[in-house]
């Protein structure tokens, strides 16, 4: 059987707050590296039949345009903290380009939180209105069951953000697990034989929620990935110093990292 390729592009891999921090004037914040600048956590998935984002954050526009991305047919969410939501509204041009609903693929609680966050987006539209700019969505239940999604079979990943219960995916290979600070036993078969692993490492520090960069290469010597890159980073971590103490098979990821997939 032919092998194809897909892409994952990294749209932004920084904390809740981006990098710079709003008013800070530390070493990294002020940086003209740009590998120190990161805008909210996500990703893009090229897969076989089109384009799916992970998370939809605050940036998610600029993101879209900076990696020349002109379409996205369906969203997968983590969570429903802001930062990982609050740019579903830049999602809305591509019903209009498409003619149909956007597939939103969440949990229950999620869905109700975007339901509350974007009333607007969901309600009824009135038969005599047209639809005009309102979004054209639809939700997809997701579960700890598989499911596929543009070509691509998707295995949702139990984790624990604090006590959050909340989902990472993997996909051909790779997986994708944000903002994590645990994760349960029965979700690490889920994580073996990865070519890569894109894991949150917030910085140096312990944090209540995150795993701190210790933690995350533990999990990466547990885990045995052929590569791992580390995201949702703070403006702890300066690229180029920090990166030389992580071990071979781990680099700090940074926005517009692309990484090619076979399927």
């Amino acid at each position: 059987m032919s092998e194809h390729s897909g892409e994952v592009i990294l749209l932004g891999t920084g904390t809740s707050h981006g990098v710079p921090v709003v008013g800070c004037k530390c070493p990294i914040c002020l940086s003209d590296n740009p590998k120190n600048n990161r805008t909210r956590s996500s990703i893009l998935v090229r897969a076989p039949q089109g384009n799916f984002v992970i998370d939809t954050t605050p940036e998610l526009r600029i993101q879209l345009l900076r990696e020349a991305v002109d379409l996205v047919h369906a969203a997968v969410f983590t969570h429903a903290h802001a930062d990982h939501i609050y740019g579903l509204d830049d999602l809305r041009q591509f019903g209009h380009l498409l003619d149909r609903d956007i597939p939103l693929y969440c949990e229950n609680n999620v869905e109700q939180q975007l339901r509350q966050a974007f009333a607007y987006a969901f309600a009824p539209v009135p038969a005599n209105r047209k639809r005009g700019a309102i979004p054209r969505f639809e939700f997809q239940t997701v579960t700890t069951n598989p499911f596929h999604l543009l070509g691509l079979p998707i295995q949702p990943i139990r984790l624990l953000h604090g006590k959050l219960p909340i989902f990472g995916y993997r996909f051909a290979n790779i997986a994708y697990c944000t903002d994590v600070g645990e994760i349960p036993e029965e979700s690490w078969p889920l994580l073996e034989n990865l070519d890569v692993l894109i894991l949150d490492a917030l910085r140096y520090r312990d944090h209540p929620t995150h795993f701190n960069i210790a933690q995350a290469i533990e999990v990466v010597e547990k885990v045995r990935p052929r590569k791992a890159y580390f995201t949702h980073i703070s403006h702890d971590i300066e690229h180029e110093k920090a990166s030389q103490s992580l071990p071979e098979n781990i680099a700090f990821a940074w926005d517009g990292l692309r990484i090619p997939f076979s399927y």
